[in-house]
């Protein structure tokens, strides 16, 4: 759920960029990400496991200011997130059925996924993202297949370089694959699941580890498919979420109609995982904030069912709505990324020191390779939201 959810069109972006541009000389670059995003995920659901609670009482633990910082941030985020999401899912659904406008779908994708979260058991829920993942997967994974790549190549792009140019875009690659807040998210489905206690530890390091190395088999797919359609043959991808669509018309004169509309149609189930993941998952983030906030001792068996994570989904869908139609939101775009770029360097610092202290029991701590991989995490955010706001502010 977590990798699924992480992933959406601006990683697809990302890396189709990434590939177009540099070939495969930032393949490691990608695939680092994942790993980066192994150990966040881990980390906060290893938290929630050892310590039978959450990782907002976690984050309580450290402070006050945890609270304003998370309470502040979860809502400026959402009603930035929720238009952005529909947006991008809007597109390949526009394209598919040019019925409707492309507002007028980002308000369909909108709608639906505020229904569908909101009438379904989490039991439902998965399963319709598994048939989503199988989709996105498939789809990518056959055309990275398709283009036949050069196997000397791709081996070549695990090598650390720096083509010139490629720096803050190696850091942003690095630091986008596969989720902002969705990878705090993980560790509340593990527990909506039934995996509790410390037993669940090396199930829930099993299905981490199987989930991102889907991520990273998807990710690596489209660096492929970047590489080989647009790289090789000098074409450049427009920045942003419609770049994506600029490919379908490569796709459909290398190799016809059908093809085309398969990428399209992986191309929604990338974005519709996304946007039902985070209706979900941010949904519990925001329940168990406020029933902490209001003193709550106890926790609900079923969040999803209190009206905290309601009111979260209406707030995600549809206040959102009042920027879907301005014909160029590219400051949304803007302050979006300056936005999330808030959350990952509170979520890696907070989770050194939660697993390092006597929080947790001592034989779920972190060991050195943990506090390795999320120290370079927390570095690695810190630099890229100061590159955000630094961009903002000089754009």
């Amino acid at each position: 759920m977590a990798a699924a959810t992480g992933v959406g069109a601006g990683d697809l972006v990302a890396t189709l960029i990434a590939g177009s541009r540099f070939g495969y000389a930032l393949l490691w670059a990608a695939l680092l990400g994942c790993i980066v995003k192994i150990a966040l995920s881990e980390g906060a659901a290893r938290y929630h496991l050892s310590t039978e609670t959450t990782i907002f009482e976690g984050w309580r633990s450290l402070g006050a200011w945890t609270s304003w910082y998370f309470g502040i941030y979860i809502l400026i985020w959402g009603f930035i997130y929720g238009a952005t999401a529909m947006s991008a899912t809007a597109l390949p659904l526009a394209a598919l059925f040019p019925i409707l406008p492309l507002p007028a779908w980002a308000v369909v994708a909108g709608v639906t996924s505020f229904l569908f979260v909101a009438l379904n058991r989490y039991e439902t829920f998965e399963r319709v993202m598994k048939v989503l993942v199988a989709i996105m997967f498939v789809v990518m994974a056959g055309l990275a297949i398709l283009v036949a790549p050069r196997f000397g190549d791709v081996v070549g792009g695990l090598v650390p370089s720096l083509p010139e140019g490629s720096i803050f875009f190696t850091l942003g690659l690095i630091g986008g694959v596969g989720g902002t807040i969705t990878t705090a998210a993980y560790g509340y489905w593990v527990n909506t699941k039934g995996w509790h206690g410390p037993t669940w530890i090396p199930m829930m390091r099993l299905d981490n580890y199987v989930a991102y190395t889907m991520t990273g088999i998807f990710v690596v797919s489209m660096l492929i498919v970047g590489a080989e359609l647009l790289h090789s043959a000098q074409i450049a991808l427009a920045a942003g979420d419609r770049g994506l669509l600029n490919l379908t018309d490569v796709l459909e004169a290398r190799f016809g109609r059908p093809i085309a509309l398969a990428f399209l149609l992986g191309f929604a189930a990338t974005a519709m995982s996304s946007l039902f993941g985070v209706w979900h998952g941010v949904s519990l983030l925001f329940s168990d904030f406020v029933e902490h906030v209001r003193g709550r001792s106890e926790r609900s068996s079923r969040p999803d069912r209190e009206w905290p994570f309601r009111a979260y989904l209406v707030w995600l869908t549809f206040p959102p709505m009042t920027l879907l139609f301005f014909e160029e939101p590219f400051l949304l775009v803007i302050v979006y990324g300056v936005v999330g770029a808030f959350f990952m360097p509170f979520l890696a610092v907070t989770l050194l020191l939660l697993l390092n202290s006597k929080r947790v029991p001592s034989a779920d701590r972190n060991g050195w390779l943990s506090n390795t991989v999320l120290s370079a995490a927390a570095l690695l955010f810190l630099i890229l939201c100061a590159q955000q706001i630094w961009s903002f502010l000089r754009g």
